[in-house]
């Protein structure tokens, strides 16, 4: 028997589309210091929050935006059914000890900085198939226990190519429900893994560029809509240069998403604070979507949001043995009802 809700090669669409009735962000002070301050509900002072680590942090930092998102609506964490969160670290150790502490049912999943869309798709195929009727969906990341594991220790003061980005601290948490009032996942694309021979790790965005394409291509083909249907497509974290590429691209396969066309790495910081090609990391699209996107959907700036986060399916050991970066891309679809 057919799948009625699969569309085309890739996509879903859901019957009942689940709402998101409530969202939280924190980030760190550096994200605090760029053009969204103000919109983010919680900016961190510094980088520890009390504790004695970085990764103590993160985990701190995710356990903090899933309280604030459950707080909105009189929410505690044992009114949430089910937790889908990811990280970048090994073992999703921050989302791990995170989900200790917050003791709510959990499901870990990486897709590296595509994360959080991946939480929001997996989140709404289980409401929208009936097995629950209220799921956290939500990501972290942080600058410092990402360079340690990725890069190299900040104690060296490696000066970082241009194409280098820089890792978010922060996170984003949105609570999805079966009814309520809020935004609504009217449909996903996930996306296939692709992997057209890039080797730099100072160089995510050119990885992670030709699986955002591919994914915007795919979901509208399967769904039929033109790329002017959605008033923003917004990036996950390519930065400068992977959106500069995936802008050239979207002309090759005759897609033109401009003028509604942007990157959560390249709108979260501004051109002064020293972040070579733009932000990056698992909190960069999530604290983005449940910071200032969701605010301008809850005000009526944007009605129709489809967010693609991207993310660079790697690894150190497999980057020091010489293989290639293959990229990921999911889509989701995001819409004000009248």
């Amino acid at each position: 028997m057919a799948a009625i809700k699969k569309r085309g090669k890739q996509s879903i669409a859901f019957s009942s589309p689940p709402v998101i009735c409530a969202w939280g962000s924190v980030v760190g002070p550096k994200e605090g210091k760029g053009p969204w301050n103000e919109k983010f509900d919680l900016v961190l002072e510094d980088y520890l929050l009390g504790e004695k680590t970085w990764e103590r942090a993160e985990s701190r930092i995710l356990e903090e935006a899933v309280k604030l998102a459950l707080s909105k609506k009189g929410l505690t964490t044992g009114d949430a059914e089910l937790l889908l969160a990811g990280d970048l670290l090994n073992q999703l150790v921050s989302s791990n000890y995170a989900a200790r502490e917050l003791a709510i049912p959990f499901l870990g999943l990486y897709g590296a900085c595509s994360t959080m869309a991946e939480a929001l798709l997996t989140g709404a195929m289980l409401l929208d198939g009936g097995f629950y009727e209220r799921v956290v969906a939500a990501a972290v990341s942080h600058h410092y226990t990402s360079e340690r594991q990725f890069r190299f220790p900040t104690e060296q003061g490696v000066q970082k190519a241009p194409t280098a980005q820089w890792t978010v601290t922060g996170s984003g948490a949105a609570v999805l429900q079966t009814a309520g009032v809020g935004p609504r996942i009217t449909c996903a694309t996930i996306g296939k893994v692709i992997d057209l021979g890039q080797t730099d790790p100072g160089d995510m965005g050119s990885a992670m560029a030709p699986a955002a394409v591919d994914t915007l291509k795919i979901h509208l083909d399967d769904t039929g809509r033109p790329s002017d249907y959605y008033d923003l497509i917004i990036t996950g974290d390519l930065g400068n240069v992977g959106m500069a590429l995936a802008t050239e691209m979207f002309v090759k396969q005759g897609i033109c998403p401009k003028p509604n066309y942007s990157d959560c790495g390249v709108l979260i910081y501004d051109d002064s604070q020293g972040v070579n090609s733009g932000g990056s990391g698992c909190g960069c699209a999530a604290s983005m979507l449940c910071g200032p996107l969701l605010k301008k959907m809850a005000d009526g700036e944007i009605n129709r949001l489809l967010l693609i986060a991207t993310g660079a399916l790697m690894s150190p050991t497999v980057s020091f043995q010489g293989e290639t970066i293959p990229g990921i891309a999911h889509a989701v679809a995001l819409e004000n009802y009248c």
